[in-house]
């Protein structure tokens, strides 16, 4: 039956796609974050940052991009320092440029050394600005406003649960204070532009905020290691959440009017976001500068008039942590979008919220995973009840399957009639035991996306020598222990007729255990659990047949 075989080879090709799907984008591993910089390369970098502060500085709608001159960063950082954050601002133009998150460690092994998500290193630019434009913006192409402050490092007390830290510029008799309001176990900073107009006019500007990033990524890839997205998102009128690549970003520049929305860089686990306020319309703007590797992703904000001898305020917030759904979903509308599952979200998001739950009574993710893999299969147990049932037919029919390709094999078109009119009289469908599989298929994937975005997966233990599950078995045991229950599952499945399927088949647990290598260790216990379960239905509805086949 050459119908039969073309489809069982199409399905599992297209099963093998869908496991590789958006393995097509890899690259080389970069150098480590500290990694050393040549002089050639310092002297390259240092050209390009030059050549792109020249262009910082958004423009207001309808006028010519500023072009302001280079200004050299200030070594005296202030630092700040909350229980979930630990940033450095510049005084000159009161920049975040470096954020460290204490409660998400760098690597497994170093416990005390924070993961840095924000950076202005010699070789990597990953910055959030923010700053006044406009007729009295202290953002210009002069320059940017050096502020002062009382302290040069902040601490959030114990027995505190907001810290303000606040930057003064004085602008003739406008004294403009840059205040940053950090809050204890949050992400999210308020950054408010507080307006003293002692003057005799009207004082005038735009709140702006964007994030200055080059495209350098530090996570390293292998060949078959899935390369996580990285690059810029926003949410717009047309789409709620739209991904735009550094290629893009290389290509055209993009721009965009919202009401309220958000405008972030995402990358593996982790994101930074601009989020204005909700009720202003903000214009978007995310380019490249020129022809250097900087690129800025950020808003301008409506004109504010604050009158002679009154006070007024500018305010913004910007988010820069761990991707967690619940508490993105609460700053911005759309912001958890960002924790992007493909175009299974829909499935994968009622998964994570059952992990989320199952996890709350055993305080173990991979246990988590176990249980989670019990309610799937539980869901899917009669329609995987019905594919045994058809491979156990199947298998019974093995014997008379040889006979007719022994009696009929040089006639293929005698020999397909033949098997049609056996799978008819033994009212058994040959397509029964494939097509289950294919439909839990989509389950599978939105489980894959589920537990690779799942940032609480990120250096957490199972048992013995899993200590992370987010990341390869380091010694491929559960991989193997994966190919070997495929093994089993397909000794009980019975043999195809075709020699083609048949190698095919006896090739499959190889193929996916070496897929199954680099796969998240949380993956891979799911998958091992799955075939487990799948065996010991497959064997108990095994013997439930053959037991009736016996006393009939």
């Amino acid at each position: 039956m050459d119908w039969q075989k073309n489809l069982l080879i199409a399905a599992i090709i297209a099963v093998l796609f869908m496991l590789v799907i958006r393995w097509n984008d890899f690259q080389e591993s970069l150098p480590a974050a500290n990694a050393p910089v040549s002089s050639a390369q310092q002297t390259d970098f240092n050209a390009s940052s030059d050549a792109a502060t020249a262009g910082d500085i958004p423009s207001l709608p309808g006028t010519t991009q500023a072009v302001p001159v280079a200004n050299s960063t200030s070594t005296n950082v202030i630092k700040v320092v909350t229980d979930s954050l630990v940033i450095e601002i510049d005084p000159q133009g009161g920049d975040i440029v470096h954020v460290a998150l204490p409660r998400h460690y760098d690597a497994l092994n170093t416990p005390d050394v924070p993961f840095v998500l924000l950076d202005n290193r010699d070789h990597h630019t990953y910055v959030a600005q923010s700053g006044l434009i406009g007729a009295n913006g202290t953002d210009s192409a002069a320059g940017r406003p050096l502020f002062t402050s009382a302290q040069t490092e902040y601490r959030l007390a114990d027995g505190e649960n907001q810290l303000n830290v606040d930057l003064v510029f004085q602008q003739g008799q406008t004294t403009i204070t840059k205040r940053f309001v950090f809050t204890r176990n949050e992400y999210l900073v308020n950054v408010d532009y507080l307006i003293d107009n002692r003057s005799d006019s009207v004082w005038s500007g735009n709140l702006y905020g964007q994030i200055k990033r080059d495209s350098q990524s530090f996570h390293k890839v292998s060949a078959l290691e899935m390369n996580p997205f990285l690059g810029a998102a926003i949410t717009t009128n047309d789409e709620n959440y739209k991904k735009l690549t550094f290629k893009d970003l290389n290509e055209s520049e993009f721009r965009t009017v919202k009401q309220g929305g958000w405008v972030a860089m995402v990358q593996h686990y982790f994101v930074s976001a601009w989020v204005p306020d909700a009720n202003q319309e903000n214009n978007y703007h995310l380019r490249r500068i020129g022809n250097q590797d900087i690129y800025l992703l950020g808003f301008t904000g409506p004109r504010v008039e604050v009158a002679a001898g009154s006070t007024g305020s500018l305010s913004t917030s910007f988010y820069a942590g761990p991707k967690d759904t619940e508490r993105l979903a609460e700053i911005s509308r759309y912001l958890d979008l960002t924790v992007d599952y493909g175009w299974l979200w829909w499935i994968a998001k009622p998964l994570f919220w059952l992990l989320k739950f199952i996890h709350s009574f055993v305080n173990n993710w991979g246990l988590a995973i176990i249980g989670l893999t019990l309610v799937v299969k539980a869901v899917f147990f009669h329609l995987s009840a019905t594919s045994y049932r058809s491979m156990a037919r199947m298998r019974k029919l093995a014997p008379k399957l040889a006979d007719l390709k022994e009696r009929y094999g040089d006639d293929r078109q005698k020999m397909s009639q033949e098997m049609m009119k056996l799978y008819k009289t033994e009212k058994v469908n040959p397509l029964g035991g494939c097509l289950p599989i294919l439909v839990q298929m989509p389950v599978f994937l939105a489980l894959y996306w589920t537990l690779m975005e799942s940032v609480e997966l990120r250096h957490s233990p199972f048992f013995l020598w899993i200590t992370d599950l987010s990341v390869k078995d380091p010694y491929f045991v559960l991989p193997l222990i994966m190919g070997l229950t495929m093994w089993l599952q397909m000794k009980l499945n019975p043999t195809p007729p075709d020699p083609m399927q048949a190698r095919i088949m006896q090739l499959m647990p190889v193929v996916f255990t070496f897929l199954f290598l680099w796969f998240p260790a949380g993956l891979v216990l799911y998958w091992v659990t799955n075939n487990t379960l799948g065996i010991l239905q497959q064997w108990y509805i095994t013997r439930q047949i053959e037991k009736a086949d016996t006393t009939a």
